[in-house]
């Protein structure tokens, strides 16, 4: 019987790596997971989340910060990795208005060690997240992964931009297949208490008013995990070369690389998301109407026609359907 194929998952014990390390158990990996387990937020929520993982005997956890010198080398030394998914990252754009040192240690010298790690020893694929924040002042919508990017609103964005021009041009020099991942607003079970789901469902059932911000008029491409995750495993198959698909693809002229949306393709207006959680809780919302914050965008909209043109994937839940699982979670987990 072959060898079954290694894959390396950063960020293992986070929101979406949890998730993606699930499936790809599930499809018959060995996944090797690492996770710095930070107080960003609750350590026991991701230590709950691994948990889940460690049972499996396919699965190995590794604890570390990625941005540690020669982690990652060491590792990418051991296993011979077929396919590297990189979802470590500081997360969160109000965050790194107070902390932006987290974001270049973690994003910047982060990317840095793994794509040093895969010059030595090359996977046939890797797919690394990036934001849709990376669009940044952008007010042309849907998002196509073409558009111009040269205005970032936040720091956090500014470092995941950096982190597909290194990507690219250790793709270009070393010839590494690299796939860059634009997630719009990831929400469900196992979610970061650092978004507005998690923190509105609290403060609902707690009682409490929520802070609705630039008084409701805001619109986000709400995209349900599992959507995400099928899409990154979809695309885990299809490594940028030279050939286009045709029509519109942002496959570089000059490297294996290319940056791939994914997004449910429709915008969520803010008010209809939270009535779609007091219909999942029962409850009525009391809502602070906020200014926008710094760092923060109105609206985002994801063009997702290439993700489709390459896997044949297109992300369908919809809000009322994915709130209501979120629901379910949050009431099992916290015995609520």
């Amino acid at each position: 019987m072959a060898e079954k194929p290694s894959v390396l998952v950063t960020g293992a014990a986070g929101f979406i790596g949890f998730h993606m390390c699930q499936r790809l158990l599930a499809d018959g990996y060995l996944v090797v997971g690492v996770d710095s387990l930070n107080d960003y937020y609750d350590p026991a929520l991701k230590q709950a989340r691994l948990d889940q993982l460690t049972p499996h005997a396919d699965f190995t956890a590794i604890t570390g910060k990625v941005e540690t010198p020669g982690l990652l080398l060491d590792l990418f030394a051991t296993h011979g990795f077929e396919a590297v998914i990189h979802l470590a990252a500081q997360a969160g754009v109000r965050y790194s208005i107070d902390n932006p040192r987290a974001y270049a240690e973690a994003n910047l010298m982060g990317v840095f060690e793994l794509i040093e790690a895969a010059r030595a020893h090359p996977p046939k694929h890797m797919l690394m997240a990036s934001t849709s924040s990376a669009y940044g002042a952008n007010t042309q919508m849907p998002y196509r992964e073409t558009d111009k990017t040269s205005a970032q609103m936040s720091f956090y964005a500014a470092t995941k931009m950096a982190n597909e021009a290194m990507s690219h041009s250790y793709a270009h020099l070393y010839d590494l297949p690299i796939t860059m991942l634009r997630f719009f607003t990831v929400y469900g079970p196992w979610g970061r208490p650092d978004m507005a789901l998690f923190k509105f469902t609290k403060a609902i059932l707690n009682g409490e008013a929520i802070d609705v911000y630039n008084g409701g008029d805001m619109q986000r491409d709400f995209t349900y995990v599992d959507d995400i995750v099928e899409g990154m495993r979809q695309l885990m198959d299809v490594p940028p070369g030279t050939d286009s698909v045709g029509g519109y693809d942002s496959l570089s002229p000059v490297a294996p690389h290319r940056v791939v949306n994914i997004g449910n393709s429709k915008p969520t207006q803010l008010m209809d998301f939270i009535r779609a959680l007091e219909t999942a809780l029962g409850r009525k919302a009391q809502c602070n109407m906020m200014a926008m914050q710094p760092g923060d965008v109105p609206a985002t909209w994801a063009d997702t026609s290439l993700l489709n043109s390459l896997t044949g994937y297109a992300p369908s839940t919809e809000v009322p359907e994915g709130v209501a699982a979120f629901v379910g979670w949050y009431r099992d987990y916290f015995k609520i």
